[in-house]
């Protein structure tokens, strides 16, 4: 046992302790000090609050409206991702077993749009959705994120799909399948540990993103959960204990959902690199 656990496996268990402490500080900070009064977390952001203000919460449900931008949140976020997953897989499907400059220029053309800063296409992109009358609707930004989320998919199911025998399909063709059911049969079932790591990956960033539905979501109606909590920051004062409250009420079901799938991310991601 001696000879097996090195120093040097020592440095590297203090070192992830630190950077776990490092990730997990911050959500801390913001739990305990979302049960605060303004002027506790003034005096002490670390310590435990004197007594557990609930009402934090209260006020938060209501001047926030939360379940209906929670349920803007998640309409965006489950479309979205959904859409995503679905236009990403079968392109790569495609472009991977119809080979030819005419996939590779598609699929160079398409990654392309990963290198290009969103805050250079801001005001292009208001311009083409006013006219398209995607301003201020849910369907609308729903396909703005179809549009930039699905280049880093297809990329990671174009790697993916490389690594799929295509005699499994090959062999479904002949038992009379079309291109439909091979594709919905016998490859998504395959693709399941890449598909759950984008779909991970992408809730993560949909759910939380503040600049693209700050951009495009300006009525009350259609705001998401980072865009209601705003109203706590102002250019004066910050309500940082209605704030944090806020951001306690919104982190809640990401965390479940990401402890829930988190073992495939690692599995995917690997899968995904190593068949590429």
């Amino acid at each position: 046992m001696k000879e097996r656990y090195s120093s040097g496996k020592l440095v590297l268990e203090l070192f992830m302790v630190v950077l776990g402490l490092i990730v997990l500080v911050p959500l801390y900070l913001v739990f305990i000090n979302a049960f605060k009064r303004y002027d506790e977390i003034l005096t002490s952001a670390a310590s435990f609050p004197q007594a557990f203000q609930f009402d934090n919460f209260a006020t938060v449900w209501q001047e926030m409206r939360f379940p209906s931008v929670f349920g803007n949140s998640l309409v965006i976020t489950v479309f979205s991702v959904l859409g995503i997953l679905l236009f990403s897989s079968a392109a790569a499907y495609q472009l991977v077993r119809r080979p030819g400059k005419v996939s590779n220029v598609i699929f160079l053309a398409i990654l392309s749009a990963m290198i290009i800063p969103f805050q250079t296409m801001m005001i292009p992109l208001l311009m083409v959705a006013k006219d398209f009358h995607m301003i201020n609707n849910l369907p609308g930004i729903i396909i703005m994120y179809w549009g930039f989320g699905i280049p880093l998919a297809l990329f990671l199911y174009h790697g993916f799909i490389k690594g799929v025998p295509v005699e499994l399909e090959e062999a479904a063709t002949i038992d009379g399948s079309n291109t439909f059911g091979v594709y919905f049969r016998i490859l998504l079932p395959l693709l399941k540990p890449i598909t759950v790591t984008i779909a991970i990956l992408h809730t993560l960033w949909i759910w939380n993103d503040f600049l693209l539905p700050y951009v495009v979501l300006n009525s009350k109606a259609v705001q998401t959960i980072p865009l209601a909590s705003y109203i706590y920051f102002g250019e004066y004062m910050n309500q940082w204990h209605l704030a944090l409250a806020a951001m306690a009420l919104a982190v809640v079901p990401i965390i479940v959902f990401f402890l829930f799938m988190q073992r495939y991310i690692i599995q995917g991601i690997t899968a995904g690199a190593v068949k590429g």
